[in-house]
């Protein structure tokens, strides 16, 4: 039984133990330091493997048969069939069928996207012809069949609307806009955990992903959670993200090759360059389509990285292997700052960095491999979660899907005194068990995450 209950000097301890990567020469202390009350949730959570599924509300078909919807309580399952349809099909038949299930989507998307627009010029006044130069810059380099697609669910929901404009409405511009946030706005934080079968009561590999973004002021986004099941034979996948986006958040295909985007900044803040560049959460939804194991996901996709927006981490795995890609843009590899790398847990850490058990991958918002940018030092938000994942994995030693979705009920959400693994921003956890394929998913339902999340079974991997 994992002990639940533990002393707030073990984190103390914890970050003295990280909190000098990179800068040997000072010594850490205690000093300043206040005890905020209890990190932790009151008693361990009771439990299993399995996840109970939740029972349809409500079902809608677009007139072609190509999209279908169904109403869980907390979340939409969306299948599209590009087996019978081509990319510009399944694209308006998508957006055809949102508005009959959720009729005031727009009014519910709409205002989280200037959201995201706001947060992107910082309270500046926005310049709506430099964002529009961005965005089609962008969707211009998107492989053809996704960019058809996009156009396509763009012109059906637009309906003619025209031009960036706060009116209720998505336009054909902000429908656009809409699929390129991680890629042309940025997410935010988030963290993976990929336990090998040596340390698995199975014997086969359980990964998690913790996905942390702004869910909206009126939290918009816990409304329309999705999993979409795009089905296109041998190069099927699930995507789970919000519904109507088309891009890449947490994603495995059919051959259980799992996929989840973390964002990792630069540390010295270098300039947003967009002219060139892919977009990568498109070239990751590629790669799913492409390949049947994470090395070679893992090693295309660091290929590519240098083409990309942003730096960022992925967590790339199958039943065999996990891997953090490691991904700095060319601006900041020929600034000599980082270097493109493909980490897994045998992969050398950066001086400072400890973790304890062998066979497991802990990702969060940082590259970590020796020589590669340092996001760590001065950074309490990354050495609290580093620490922790390293402490609670030596607790929990051999994992069951039960003990990798007690990883996040540790702790009590709503505190800003601390650091949190698992904090209020948390939009969902994906759990996929290698040795069934089962796909475990948690929610949040409302104005945060709960403190215990609630797994639900959302599907297979390997359903066709």
């Amino acid at each position: 039984m994992n002990k639940f209950k533990k002393n707030i000097s073990l984190l103390c301890a914890g970050v003295m133990m990280i909190s000098m990567c990179g800068c040997a020469s000072h010594t850490v202390t205690s000093t300043g330091l206040v005890r905020v009350g209890s990190l932790n949730v009151e008693s361990a959570p009771e439990y299993t493997d399995e996840s109970p599924t939740e029972t349809m509300t409500g079902s809608w078909s677009s007139e072609d048969g190509l999209c279908t919807i169904v109403k869980y309580p907390t979340y939409y399952d969306v299948t599209l069939d590009y087996e019978n349809g081509s990319p510009a099909e399944v694209g308006a038949a998508y957006a055809e069928t949102i508005l009959k299930a959720v009729p005031d989507y727009e009014e519910l998307f709409e205002p989280y996207l200037y959201e995201n627009i706001s947060c992107l010029f910082d309270g500046r006044e926005i310049n709506y012809e430099a964002l529009e130069r961005r965005i089609t810059t962008l969707e211009a380099s998107i492989r053809d069949e996704y960019k058809e697609e996009i156009e396509s669910f763009a012109r059906t929901i637009s309906a003619g609307e025209e031009g960036y404009s706060e009116n209720g409405k998505l336009s054909y511009i902000e429908a656009i806009t809409m699929h390129l946030i991680p890629d042309a706005l940025r997410p935010t934080a988030c963290s993976a955990l990929s336990v090998g079968g040596s340390h698995t009561e199975s014997g086969h590999r359980i990964s998690l992903r913790n996905l942390e973004w702004f869910l909206g002021s009126a939290s918009q986004m816990t409304m329309i959670h999705s999993v979409a099941h795009m089905k296109k034979g041998d190069r099927s996948l699930t995507s789970i993200s919000m519904l109507g986006v088309l891009d890449m958040i947490t994603s495995v295909n059919d051959d259980g090759v799992m996929i989840g985007i973390l964002d990792v900044g630069t540390v010295n803040h270098m300039e947003f360059v967009y002219e060139g560049k892919k977009c990568y959460t498109f070239e990751i939804r590629y790669a799913l389509e492409q390949f049947d194991n994470a090395r070679d996901a893992a090693e295309f996709l660091t290929g590519e990285c240098q083409d990309f927006t942003w730096c960022n981490n992925l967590l790339v795995s199958d039943d065999k292997d996990a891997f953090c890609c490691e991904n700095p843009t060319r601006e900041v590899v020929e600034a000599g700052r980082a270097f493109p790398a493909v980490r897994d847990a045998d992969s050398e850490l950066m001086e400072g960095l400890v973790w304890d058990t062998p066979d497991v991958l802990c990702i969060i918002n940082s590259f970590a491999t020796v020589g590669n940018q340092d996001g760590y030092t001065g950074n309490l938000g990354e050495i609290n979660r580093f620490v922790k994942y390293n402490n609670w994995v030596k607790e929990v030693g051999i994992f069951s899907v039960a003990d990798m979705k007690g990883i996040m009920a540790r702790e009590v959400v709503d505190q800003y005194e601390v650091v949190n693994v698992h904090s209020s921003g948390t939009v969902h956890t994906v759990i996929v068990d290698y040795a069934t394929g089962d796909i475990h998913v948690a929610f949040t339902y409302g104005k945060c995450a709960d403190d215990v999340p609630e797994y639900i079974l959302v599907g297979n991997y390997g359903d066709k």
